[in-house]
């Protein structure tokens, strides 16, 4: 046996090679993206022949890994939540057809958010595509939960959704394991066209079958120790609490530190198909039952029995944030104080911590581009070049850019490119040509700015696109880029170029730039808006290329140092216009200094100050 002080995400990697995954794909996003460098990490050390890759988006992943499951292996994808909106065609069209081999999708959600456009709960898309769900209260029971998934997937012939929260994705836990043994049985796909190539009749048997399914997996899991049960020793109590996921495993440490042994508590590991007969039993044993789930009501409108019941819907849990345990402490406290019992604690739940910590007058940092990151010097070359511009722009560490003034709108992946064609759609409805640039990464454009860009170029908007191509997915962990043709595995696949791709989305006008050399990117983007404003012109793109100065060692071949000269008037255009944190403002001087820890002598900064105050030492 061996033991790992595991990250959540390499438990759930330990449990997927533990079940015999041969198939593993994703695309990255954080809380999730530690899962499949965690599978090479054990399948690499076990000698194990599993197939990994990292897909170019998550729907990608999903069709994939659902080809494998129908050709009888085990096969698993992982995402984030808002990763399963991008899968969620395939993944309602699954449930449906079913599978052969075990399926298991890992959807990680993001409660708080720390690092996402929503808070949404993917126990609800579970529910929506009727796909069984398991929801972990610690990175052990992710685990386990792997396991069984696979089995039940394989014994209802059905997807099975497992989504831990980025508590469990993070959290660290010793764990147990023993020798990886190789699980290769033979893909061995059998046609049956009526099956997985269904019309619409055809599908209405299929959602006939899985409702009959569905009603069986509910019975499983009324008896689905330890995911789901209650510890009810008496026939009446006034209190109880349901609780899945994280808030779980806080409820039952909250009442063990209080030693109360007085509430009981129903945790529901494996809340869909619901297990009504459980939690039937638990209902009728409790006056009232105080819900605690993250991150929306799923439990809590399953429950029949609505007049017993707190919760969201109550006001005694809040609707939106993470679930932390001072903030679950508090709230079981108000509801038991509310059902006539005692609280567990006359304490402030923490308050006094949090309001030393204020007292402090700590200075609140916003989260900015790294130093030397070439994404800085892109948006000053574009704000400078084109000042009243529209600036929409998409998901990466160029999000960061709205510290700038150069990101106006972030929807979703994909939507730089589709936002810059609907505003230019409503100013040219008014006779109106507003100038739009539009900004992408390399990785968010292979993922969906394709086709975004093909519609843009097909109904003749007009718009300047800047790729900010940095050889890397950087924020979400440095996972290889499409464009260096390196896989996750240590080997090589073939690259793609984006000149290519953008080349056949139609588009004429096509720059390559170093935004190192501000001064001639701040003329290339004057150039490519002067195309779009052409009668003959169209959209313009600019591929913005610089290595990533983390991810690559050699991304400054020439160190260049600088110091700030006493003409600084300390006007503060670098801090606003610039923002590199190696750039500091001395209170005592009045001026720009520059912190040696921080720079990284990229020498950007020399175009940049109006008064011409920083120079090479």
């Amino acid at each position: 046996m061996k033991e790992e002080f595991l990250l959540g995400n390499g438990a759930i990697a330990l449990g997927l090679l533990e079940a015999g995954c041969q198939i593993m794909t994703s695309y990255p996003g954080t809380p999730s993206s530690e899962i499949l460098p965690e599978v090479v990490r054990f399948s690499k050390a076990a000698n194990l022949n599993t197939a990994i890759e990292w897909s170019i988006n998550e729907k990608v992943a999903f069709d994939n890994a659902f080809a494998a499951a129908i050709s009888g292996k085990r096969a698993a994808c992982c995402m984030k939540m808002v990763g399963l909106n991008v899968a969620a065609d395939s993944f309602m069209s699954a449930a449906y057809l079913g599978t052969i081999g075990g399926l298991v999708i890992i959807s990680c959600d993001d409660p708080g958010p720390h690092s996402s456009q929503t808070e949404q709960d993917s126990r609800l898309m579970a529910r929506l595509g009727k796909v069984p769900v398991l929801d972990p209260s610690s990175p052990e029971e992710a685990r386990e939960m792997i396991r069984f998934a696979f089995d039940l997937s394989e014994e209802f012939q059905v997807p099975v959704l497992v989504r831990p929260a980025i508590r469990i994705c993070h959290a660290r836990q010793n764990i147990k394991y023993g020798a990886l043994e190789s699980n290769m049985s033979p893909a061995d796909f059998k046609r049956e066209p009526t099956r997985w190539a269904s019309t619409p009749k055809f599908r209405l048997n299929q959602h006939k079958a899985l409702n009959e399914k569905h009603v069986q997996i509910a019975e499983k899991f009324n008896t689905l120790a330890p995911f789901n049960q209650h510890n009810l020793n008496e026939e009446r109590y006034p209190f109880g609490v349901v609780a899945g996921g994280i808030p779980a495993f806080v409820v039952r440490d909250l009442f063990e530190d209080a030693g109360r042994s007085d509430i009981p508590v129903l945790k529901l590991g494996a809340p869909y198909p619901f297990p009504e007969g459980l939690a039937d039993e638990f209902m009728d044993a409790c006056d009232r039952v105080l819900v605690i789930e993250e991150t929306d009501t799923v439990i809590e409108y399953m429950l029949r029995d609505k007049r017993k019941t707190l919760g969201r819907l109550s006001g005694h849990v809040p609707r939106e944030g993470e679930l932390v345990p001072e903030k679950i402490e508090i709230l079981l406290n108000k509801a038991l104080t509310d059902c006539g019992q005692a609280p567990l604690s006359e304490g402030d739940c923490g308050k006094e911590a949090f309001d030393l910590v204020a007292d402090l007058g700590l200075p609140i940092r916003k989260p900015t581009l790294c130093p030397g990151c070439p994404h800085r010097a892109s948006f000053y070359a574009i704000r400078k070049a084109m000042p009243k511009a529209i600036f929409p722009s998409d998901i990466g560490c160029y999000t960061l850019g709205s510290n700038l003034g150069v990101v106006d709108t972030v929807l979703d992946m994909g939507a730089g490119i589709t936002m810059a064609s609907g505003f230019w759609n409503a100013y040219i409805q008014d006779g109106v040509k507003k100038p739009i640039v539009a900004t992408m990464g390399d990785s968010t454009f292979f993922h969906s700015g394709t086709t975004a860009l093909i519609n843009a170029v097909y109904n003749n908007a007009r718009f300047v696109l800047v790729i900010l191509d940095n050889h890397i997915t950087a924020m979400t962990g440095m996972q290889p880029s499409i464009t260096q043709g390196n896989l996750v595995n240590g080997g090589k696949g073939n690259p793609i170029a984006l000149e290519t791709i953008v080349k056949g989305c139609g588009v004429d006008y096509l720059k390559v730039v170093d935004p190192y050399d501000t001064t001639h990117m701040i003329q290339t983007v004057k150039d490519a808006y002067a195309h779009v404003n052409d009668p003959e012109g169209g959209i313009a793109v600019i591929i913005s290329r610089h290595p990533c100065v983390i991810g690559f060692k050699d991304a400054i071949p020439q160190k260049i140092e600088v110091r700030v000269t006493d003409a600084c008037d300390d006007c503060g255009f670098c801090h606003q216009r610039f923002e590199c944190p190696a750039l500091v403002r001395d209170a005592d001087k009045k001026k720009t200094v520059i912190d040696p820890v921080l720079c990284v002598q990229c020498g950007v900064c020399l175009t940049i100050c109006p008064k011409d105050a920083i120079e090479r030492v």
